[in-house]
């Protein structure tokens, strides 16, 4: 027989006419040596897997099909759920009793795959992760702690939440009192700008409330030398003279601008003057 028409094994080159082969890469071989070179080790009994067995495989580690069993219960996890915890293959049932976590409700192991809610350490089935007042599962959605309770947003207005004054709306988080009457942060506004006043210097007058402008555009006493208001509430420094009132800077001789601020002044009809101006008047 000519070179040109042998078949044989790569490896050990005897001829596998007629014989079982197994083709690796482009290239053949008889099941000896592929089994010799190739062959998977079984993580359960450290033999070959020979090309005659099925080979289980999971993250790189291989077994005998009859080998492929739980590490605890000895039961076979071929076509099955299971876990892994510390390198060993466990059934479900076994992983649960040794490893899951426990219902914080119903006291029952919470099984591995199964959908659970936890919470600062605590787990749950979801369908007992149930809503303090109408006792339906929370699941997925937003809910609030309360005592030893966990409400849903909508329950959880409905007991507790205060009712903000201004839009009647619960409010859920933060809010601001204001005549002992509680209001959202965006709805607590000036009366006369709707400016939000939370966090901001505000006044009130007839029980409403004003930003610090709005008041001294409205109420404030004006500045004889400019006319624009004199915000005392914001700690603008004023001078007062028989019911006239100046800033500070504004209060000035009329005729030589001189600052008059803890200084000797005279008037002349509506003009203040510096000593030196009125007397030369």
């Amino acid at each position: 027989m000519s070179t040109s028409e042998r078949f044989d094994c790569h490896y050990c080159k005897d001829s596998l006419l007629g014989k079982k082969y197994i083709m690796k890469e482009d290239t053949q071989y008889c099941t000896k040596c592929y089994e010799n070179l190739f062959a998977n080790c079984c993580e359960g009994c450290s033999l070959a897997i020979g090309c005659n067995c099925k080979d289980l495989s999971y993250k790189d580690r291989h077994w005998h099909e009859q080998c492929f069993k739980c590490a605890k219960c000895s039961r076979s996890l071929v076509e099955k759920a299971f876990a892994a915890k510390d390198e060993l293959l466990l059934c479900t049932e076994c992983y649960a009793n040794d490893y899951s976590s426990k219902c914080t409700t119903c006291k029952k192991t919470i099984m591995p795959g199964s959908r659970k809610m936890e919470y600062k350490g605590n787990s749950w089935h979801e369908t007992c992760f149930l809503c303090h007042r109408c006792q339906q599962p929370i699941g997925t959605k937003s809910f609030i702690p309360k005592d030893s309770g966990y409400y849903c947003v909508p329950c959880f207005e409905k007991q507790f939440a205060y009712q903000c004054c201004a839009c009647k709306k619960a409010i859920t988080t933060g809010g601001v009192t204001y005549q002992d009457k509680p209001w959202h942060r965006e709805c607590f506004l000036c009366i006369g700008c709707r400016k939000q006043l939370s966090g901001q210097r505000f006044t009130s007058r007839e029980n409403y409330p004003y930003c610090l402008d709005c008041f001294g555009d409205l109420y404030a006493k004006k500045c004889v030398g400019c006319s624009r208001p004199i915000a005392s509430l914001a700690g603008a420094k004023y001078v007062s003279y028989e019911e006239r009132q100046w800033h500070s800077e504004c209060f000035t001789c009329t005729q030589c601008s001189v600052s008059l601020v803890g200084r000797g002044f005279l008037t002349q009809r509506d003009n203040v003057l510096c000593t030196d101006c009125g007397r030369e008047k």
